[in-house]
């Protein structure tokens, strides 16, 4: 239906360049938009931070393949690149081998059927989709066969505030708060945290990156300080699989993070829920929703996740999971409250199919607001995507992906039982967690549950597809990351 159409991807970062590639070598017509003016532009946002996945799993094989015939030469599989390189070597070749396909400065604002807003039944399967698209020349309309929507969470992340609202104060401290990892090698954000103090709120692996980063500079700036603001009741897994992640990197982050924490570089707030960000002179003071206040800090690191921009999709009749907002045949097997052993099974256009035939999210945005997004495996759905375009639907069913284990499994998101938590953890494939209780320091106002290191001894790693956890992430985000980044 409506062949002669193209497919319209939106977004020119690593999964809709991979969308792209793969609709070219099943010689389908697509056009990509790109609403930053060159590839990548949210990954180029995040350049400085180094990703824990090697080459090896950043290029998706129909990109290689579309690569290669343009001379390409692709970087030695065990080098882990940062932010910049994996654009600079990879993303903007690839948009180049894809020319005209990729229109830049194009900011989708809207999709829908033609003629027909999201109430209409008749004939809508067979109406071409509108795209609505706004560029530099004013606004145009393009019409389409599908519509694959990889445009990202990066552009939306998740407040301070612990309700998934804005905490009260926290736009007015706007100035005070950042939601990115601080590039400490760029002087203008060095002056912002050296000899300050620095609250990094998030458990995942930015937050991990950046509270590195931290205790590396307060060993060379005096009075420089970080605390570690977790919403949940303990640290728990937060550092990771350690020795047991098969992704060596990712486990060498959270054991500079445990030693970092466990030099006194880094105080740690836990079951910690910020409800207001108070001014105090030029700081600012978190307060958590029974009334507990931090010292006052310089700066708010916020690393809490991101969140789907939906408000261009009002017309389209999305299939989304009320809880993670994620297509509702993904969002069981990525849901933190079921499972948090960063275990993402590969899936494809089964999953990923909307009520709207033709339409589709993929990549980070794909998983709403759940934190494990894999790189890998968003080169895996849209695999699946060009071939069920193609009506290739053995192709599209089929797998091909394995996926490293994370060495975490922490049960069932019990967030504020700790005791729940460490019986889930004794599971086939959690940690051990010690029994040792932890150190206090100093840092933070009385009432606080202010800590320094809760120990986990991760244990060896389940094999890949097996037990209760099966495969694990090559390159789960944390609560604010874009895949694969490390320090």
């Amino acid at each position: 239906m409506n062949e002669g159409l193209p497919v319209v991807v939106i977004g020119a970062g690593p999964v809709g360049l991979a969308a792209a590639a793969e609709l070219v070598g099943r010689d389908l017509p697509v056009v990509v938009l790109e609403q930053g003016a060159a590839a990548g532009a949210a990954v180029s946002e995040w350049g400085h931070v180094r990703l824990f996945s090697m080459w090896r799993d950043l290029v998706a094989p129909a990109a290689e393949r579309l690569l290669t015939a343009a001379g390409w030469t692709r970087p030695a599989d065990g080098g882990y690149p940062t932010g910049a390189e994996w654009v600079g070597s990879y993303l903007a070749p690839l948009a180049a081998a894809l020319g005209d396909r990729v229109r830049f400065g194009a900011r989708v604002t809207g999709v829908s059927r033609l003629g027909r807003d999201r109430v209409v039944d008749a004939g809508r399967a067979e109406t071409p989709f509108t795209v609505r698209v706004c560029t530099a020349s004013g606004e145009e309309r393009l019409l389409a066969r599908a519509v694959v929507d990889a445009s990202g969470t990066w552009g939306a992340p998740n407040p301070v505030g612990g309700d998934g609202l804005p905490a009260r104060g926290e736009a007015a401290a706007a100035a005070h708060v950042s939601h990115r990892v601080p590039d400490l090698a760029d002087p203008a954000v060095r002056a912002r945290h050296a000899g300050r103090s620095t609250a990094v709120v998030g458990r995942g692996h930015s937050a991990l990156t950046a509270l590195v980063g931290l205790a590396a500079l307060a060993e060379e700036v005096p009075g420089t300080r970080a605390l570690w603001v977790l919403r949940r009741g303990e640290v728990g897994d937060a550092f990771g699989g350690g020795a047991a992640d098969q992704l060596a990197e990712r486990g060498a982050l959270g054991l500079r993070a445990q030693a970092a924490v466990a030099a006194g570089h880094i105080g740690v707030v836990t079951g910690f829920r910020t409800a207001e960000v108070r001014a105090d002179g030029d700081r600012v003071v978190l307060v958590d929703d029974g009334g507990r206040a931090l010292d006052p800090v310089d700066a708010v690191v916020a690393l809490t996740g991101f969140r789907p921009d939906l408000a261009p999709l009002s017309e389209i009749r999305l299939g989304l999971d009320a809880t993670l907002q994620a297509p509702v045949g993904l969002a069981p097997l990525i849901d933190p409250n079921v499972h948090s052993c960063g275990t993402v099974y590969p899936h494809g256009v089964a999953e990923l199919s909307h009520p709207e035939p033709g339409f589709f999210l993929a990549g980070m945005k794909s998983y709403g607001r759940a934190p494990t997004f894999l790189a890998l495996t968003g080169f895996e759905q849209v695999r699946s995507i060009a071939a069920h375009l193609a009506g290739d639907h053995e192709a599209a069913a089929r797998v091909e992906l394995t996926l490293p284990e994370t060495g975490v499994c922490g049960g069932a998101g019990l967030f504020d039982d700790p005791a729940a938590t460490k019986a889930d953890a004794g599971g086939c494939c959690g940690p051990a967690v010690s029994e040792e209780p932890p150190a206090t320091v100093t840092g933070a106002r009385s009432g606080l549950a202010v800590s320094t290191l809760p120990l986990v001894s991760a244990a060896p790693a389940a094999s890949a597809g097996g037990g209760c956890c099966g495969g694990g992430g090559s390159a789960r985000t944390s609560e604010a990351a874009a895949s694969d980044r490390v320090s």
